[in-house]
């Protein structure tokens, strides 16, 4: 979960995140506090949980370290906030954290990296295998503009409003491995692509694959990347329950030799634009003839067919906080209510500062 630093008088992002993790690691080894991380921008602190059981573990455990940076925060005249983009904030404004991975990462990709004044959350969700990650990965692909639509957060960039709803997405597609994921045929194929790209150095390893979805071998995992900055723990525990129960609900599919869904590379191209532009109000395309269904009605329905698997996981009412949110608006609609009611955007991270820290989004 990636925090924003807010200045308390401006609302401006602060460069302040190496001096909060100071204070943040006093105690630990060599300083650095297990949950609360550096990220490329020195306005943001990146927390991480251990390895959960289940959504409420991970929610229990995101909250206890919340609380701690909020408490080092608020006594340095520092606010969080959690949404895909600062309102206002210039990214020409910001300080690269001075780490050599970020470093460098500036100096080889330039422009594209220096304006990444951006902020998602990201869920890994364990599977059983390399063959089995990649092909979830592919069917995954197909649910792409739920995720998106549902936390949506980033209508604003530098103060104007850009008509979508995620201009997170598109600022993160300029990077040269970011976007929607390759379709792989297999873990040999997904081996390849590593080898060529790393031999030919355009890459060091899987972190600098900043695909939307993504098998992380680190881990064990299956990583969806595509959410926007989510401006509650609630809504986070909401986003984490649907990926847990995609993936727990694919599994158990391949685990009965049925074959997966993968929706053409053209559709989840199309279908991620939608999503990102017109957020719960797109309509996706649902088949290669084109037909189209409302993603609030697909929402709706995956959500129904996901609650018996909910259920076993144990995130039943997490997943469905999913209705709540598609029927009164996910945060770029209650950001742009803000200025409706003729609030500037100031008053709009005022709101967002608000909802994180009283965990409750403000219809």
């Amino acid at each position: 979960m990636e925090l924003e630093l807010v200045d308390e008088d401006s609302r401006e992002l602060t460069s302040r995140g190496s001096e909060l993790l100071a204070v943040l690691g006093r105690g630990y080894p060599d300083g650095l506090h297990p949950r609360a991380k550096h990220e490329l921008l020195e306005s943001t602190i990146e927390i991480i949980t251990g390895v959960c059981a289940d959504v409420p573990q991970a929610r229990a455990d995101l909250t206890e370290t919340l609380a701690e940076v909020q408490s080092v925060a608020r006594e340095a005249g520092v606010r969080l906030m959690c949404s895909g983009t600062h309102p206002f904030s210039r990214w020409s404004d910001q300080q690269i954290t001075p780490n050599p991975r970020y470093l460098r990462l500036v100096n080889e990709v330039q422009w594209p990296a220096r304006r990444l004044q951006i902020f998602g959350i990201h869920v890994h969700v364990g599977v059983r295998s390399g063959e089995r990650a990649i092909a979830l990965m592919n069917a995954l692909c197909g649910y792409i503009p739920h995720l998106l639509a549902l936390s949506a957060s980033s209508p604003y960039w530098m103060g104007d409003d850009t008509g979508l709803a995620s201009c997170r997405s598109k600022v993160f597609e300029s990077l040269p491995t970011a976007g929607v994921p390759l379709p792989l045929r297999d873990w040999a194929e997904f081996e390849q692509f590593m080898s060529t790209l790393i031999t030919a150095k355009a890459l060091t390893s899987i972190r600098e694959v900043w695909w939307d979805i993504r098998p992380h071998p680190d881990f064990g995992t299956v990583e969806l990347r595509i959410c926007d900055g989510i401006p509650t723990l609630r809504e986070v525990a909401m986003l984490a329950a649907l990926s847990q129960c995609l993936v727990h609900w694919m599994d158990e599919a391949c685990e009965r030799g049925e074959r997966l869904v993968e929706p053409a590379p053209w559709v989840v191209r199309q279908n991620k634009w939608r999503a990102a532009r017109y957020g719960m109000d797109a309509e996706v395309i649902v088949n290669e003839q084109g037909a189209l269904r409302p993603v609030r009605e697909a929402i709706n329905e995956l959500v129904e067919t996901l609650t018996p698997v909910a259920h076993h996981l144990g995130c039943a009412p997490e997943l469905r906080a999913a209705l709540e949110v598609a029927e009164r608006g996910p945060s770029y609609l209650r950001q742009r209510a803000v200025v409706a009611a003729g609030g500037t955007l100031i008053d709009v991270v005022d709101s967002l500062v608000k909802e994180l820290e009283t965990d409750r989004p403000r219809w």
